[in-house]
């Protein structure tokens, strides 16, 4: 609510500081730097303002109206109504950070349960809640990793097949700082199996990281890749799809030590981009290392289950030059959220949406890979995406397909020059036989017009 002050009320305002008007506040700013003139449209009333921007919204294409096959890390699932109704409890909705126990153990039990689920999701022994998104969660592996080593091993093997995203930011992150990025040049095969990244393994990597399914969608065994990894004495990461680990095995039984993820599947909107949910779950050796906070549950003086902030490295917070990372925050709301959900959907509800996911993504495909000029680009299992090449550009078939109320697949050109000419298509539970089969039928006809 907007509380306007009053003259009296500004001019006390002023007197206590010592000067006389406002303008005498900006007395540091050359003069002509002041006050511009700023070419601004006449203001508007609350009711004109409010049908500028119900009008600009109307412009936008939105998954009411539209059937959508583009995936590539964000995807559309079914988010039951209860989550959104527990998450924007005011309790919940406005909490901050937990620093005071005593009137802090409903967000901190939140807190504990989201990380009890991400562990059991992940098969790790221990979970941050949480970092910002899937992409930070990666660049803050390559922190705790570079921290673990002390700075001693400078070498980072990233696989091509990692979302193109999450490898710019660890770079952006990592500016500078001597990491050395390798394994995803531009001329990468990115059909080889990933047991080819053990090539670049030696005596000076810290950490390997990859996707899982990776970022077209296939789903590899990594378990000859870790001990590869391990025998070299580095690091193993892996970033997961929550939803596929409903269905495949979790990374821990592949000997991963860090385990992150993008947990917008887990109840959370597409939201045009964010906010969304960065998942980081490690062994309990690398727990110290670990960025983020950490609630643990213990017993009160009255011999009742409390719940505190433990192991949380309050040099993120204060002693800024001895901090591993620059995370000192977290998605609460976001992690909240993703704990409704999976505490809704329970163990046989997550398997049967990444059931659902699987069998509808492989009836797609082999749909799609049966028309004229359409093939499937891999033949290597995949969960619930899949390349195609296209006849068409995808930039022209998916303006195509808009037009008949369909947002299309991901143009993979754009982060991969080589695979041009390839598009990629997401499937997920709420994508039903008759949507995916009207996709079908306009590919056949808008690829020939």
């Amino acid at each position: 609510m907007f509380l306007p002050h009053t003259d009296k009320e500004r001019q006390e305002m002023l007197a206590t500081i010592g000067v006389k008007t406002i303008q005498d506040l900006f007395a540091a700013i050359p003069e002509k730097y002041r006050f511009p003139e700023l070419d601004l449209p006449a203001g508007l009333t609350e009711m004109e303002a409010q049908e500028v921007v119900t009008d600009l919204a109307s412009q936008n294409d939105n998954l009411q109206e539209m059937i959508c096959f583009l995936g590539a890390g964000a995807y559309n699932h079914y988010i039951p109504a209860v989550v959104d109704a527990i998450i924007r409890r005011g309790e919940f909705l406005t909490a901050y950070t937990p620093y005071q126990p005593e009137v802090s153990q409903g967000t901190l039990q939140a807190i504990f349960d989201y990380q009890s689920l991400m562990t059991a999701l992940t098969g790790m022994d221990v979970s941050n809640a949480s970092h910002y998104d899937g992409a930070t969660a990666v660049a803050e592996a390559v922190t705790m990793a570079n921290a673990h080593f002390r700075g001693k091993r400078n070498r980072v093997i990233l696989s091509p097949a990692l979302h193109p995203h999450y490898r710019q930011t660890t770079r952006t992150y990592h500016a500078n700082t001597g990491i050395q990025f390798v394994g995803d040049d531009p001329g990468a095969d990115l059909k080889a199996h990933p047991n080819h990244l053990a090539e670049y393994l030696d005596e000076n990597t810290a950490l390997v990281i990859v996707q899982y399914p990776d970022f077209f969608g296939r789903v590899y065994d990594y378990t000859e890749l870790a001990e590869k990894v391990h025998q070299a004495g580095a690091l193993f990461a892996i970033s997961i799809n929550p939803i596929a680990l409903g269905l495949l095995k979790p990374p821990g039984e592949f000997g991963a030590d860090i385990v992150t993820g993008e947990g917008q599947p887990l109840g959370i909107p597409l939201s045009y981009g964010g906010p969304y949910l960065g998942i980081f779950t490690t062994r309990k050796e690398f727990v110290r290392k670990m960025a983020g906070r950490l609630v643990g549950e213990t017993v009160d003086n009255r011999g009742q289950k409390a719940y505190v902030l433990t192991l949380t490295a309050r040099e993120q917070h204060i002693r800024r030059e001895k901090a591993t990372s620059n995370i000192c925050t977290n998605q609460g709301l976001m992690a909240l959220a993703a704990a409704v959900y999976l505490s809704l959907v329970g163990k046989h509800g997550l398997r049967q949406v990444a059931e659902l996911c699987y069998h509808k993504a492989h009836y797609a495909a082999q749909q799609i890979a049966a028309l004229e000029g359409f093939s499937l680009w891999s033949d290597a299992p995949f969960f619930h995406e899949f390349v195609v090449k296209t006849p068409l550009s995808p930039a022209e078939l998916n303006q195509r397909l808009l037009e008949h109320g369909i947002i299309g697949g991901y143009d993979l050109e754009q982060d991969y020059p080589s695979m041009k000419g390839h598009m990629m298509f997401a499937v997920t539970e709420m994508n039903s036989k008759d949507e995916i089969d009207y996709l079908v039928s306009t590919l056949a006809e808008v690829s020939h017009a």
